[in-house]
């Protein structure tokens, strides 16, 4: 098969663009410019001559990974949580390996192999707080052809000294890996301002990091309200704000280009919040079962209308499938009460994500103007519904990784 497709035949799963809807074509025809971008989605006619592209799988978009952790690849299912206690013992024990180009650079091409084996195409990815690591990643990320918003992650405080960085370097590094990484490719790959979460970062640090992300109008990502300690934790540290995201508010870092990582324990005050300033955030329903830190709630925060992709959370996540993680998704909202539709949970892991990392005006969708970000999953030959088909794409855990993915019409 050759590495750039123009013409692709299959079973098809397309998303609407705004609403929650998945639109199901039996036997279409997918037409890619040269520049990866589809021009055209059809019924294949009855006398079309081209076989199936991948026999037995479903083409839906590239699934995108709202948030995960690139040094946290190999400690996946570290079981010392909950989280403040699993960040000491786990977690910066193993970031600090990445001050190492040799250890960050095999680390970035295994992490890279997991999600083209899942089929994520586009990912919000913190690093770690070296810099180097950052460059590497973002080195391989380019070589493999997927897509992310990544950064150095920002941290000056409340880890070894090992794992952190003052200010000035940091923002400097900021500056640098802007320079040269921003836009990157017609955009595949972007900087993000990264600071960890508030217990993590000075006064002075947060401050600093919203002026870049002002000035160059970066998307902000970060932690907030995943666990009780943490929330207790950062209400000393900052005495000052009314509550969790009033730190975010008080620094310049909330605004329609942030996105909050697990949201699992905000007030009402604070949803109404996110809402009026539209910020974004990643939903992360593996990992809060794994560190016991609660179950966000999905299906009111999308009645008020949150922007919401799904995330992984490696290494608290357990899985690089974001097909797992929406099953994740759909038993959080059982625990909570409030179930969420699995057509709409495969919204989120596909469209949704795209809404939230962007560019959503090209991403997420199979429709002509939207690059050909694509994934073939097979499902079982006797499963035709949209509803059946749906369901075994994110309920049969035994499934294996995806048949292929394409980033602009590209196999990876």
């Amino acid at each position: 098969m050759p590495a750039q497709l123009e013409l692709i035949r299959g079973r098809v799963l397309a998303p609407d663009p705004d609403k929650r809807r998945i639109a199901a074509w039996p036997d279409a025809l997918i037409r890619i410019d040269p520049r990866g971008r589809i021009t055209e989605l059809c019924a294949a006619p009855a006398d079309c001559e081209l076989p199936e592209t991948w026999p037995g799988a479903v083409i839906l978009p590239g699934f995108v990974d709202c948030h995960l952790h690139y040094p946290q690849t190999r400690i996946i299912g570290s079981a010392s949580g909950p989280l403040l206690p699993w960040l000491q013992r786990s977690v910066f024990p193993e970031e600090a390996r990445f001050a190492e180009r040799e250890y960050a650079s095999v680390v970035a091409e295994e992490f890279c192999d997991a999600m083209i084996a899942q089929g994520t195409t586009s990912a919000g990815v913190f690093s770690s707080s070296h810099p180097l690591a950052a460059q590497v990643l973002l080195e391989t990320l380019d070589r493999r052809g997927l897509r992310a918003v990544t950064g150095v992650t920002l941290m000056d405080r409340s880890a070894p000294d090992s794992c952190t960085l003052a200010a000035d370097p940091a923002i400097a590094a900021l500056a640098e890996l802007h320079e040269r990484w921003h836009g990157h490719d017609e955009d595949r790959l972007r900087i993000a301002v990264i600071p960890r979460f508030g217990i993590s970062c000075t006064p002075e640090l947060l401050r600093r990091a919203a002026e870049f992300a002002d000035q160059h109008g970066l998307i902000v990502h970060t932690h907030i309200s995943e666990n009780h300690d943490e929330l207790e934790v950062t209400a000393e540290l900052f005495p000052e704000s009314r509550d969790y995201l009033g730190v975010y508010d008080d620094h310049g870092l909330a605004s329609a280009r942030t996105i909050l990582a697990h949201a699992v324990h905000l007030s009402d005050d604070e949803w109404a919040r996110v809402v009026g300033s539209d910020l974004a955030v990643a939903h992360c329903p593996d990992s809060n079962f794994f560190l016991g830190s609660g179950c966000m709630p999905l299906r009111t925060a999308l009645e008020r209308g949150v922007r919401i992709g799904l995330g992984s959370d490696v290494g608290a996540g357990r899985t690089f499938s974001m097909r797992r993680v929406a099953a994740s998704a759909y038993d959080a909202s059982l625990v909570r009460e409030a179930m969420v539709e699995p057509e709409q949970l495969l919204w989120l892991a596909t469209r949704g994500g795209a809404r939230v990392l962007g560019p959503a005006t090209r991403l997420g969708c199979i429709a002509p103007g939207f690059d050909a970000d694509l994934v073939a999953v097979d499902v079982p030959g006797h499963v035709r519904e949209l509803g059946e088909t749906i369901d075994a794409l994110l309920f049969r855990h035994d499934a294996g990784p995806v048949r292929a993915t394409l980033v602009r019409g590209r196999v990876l």
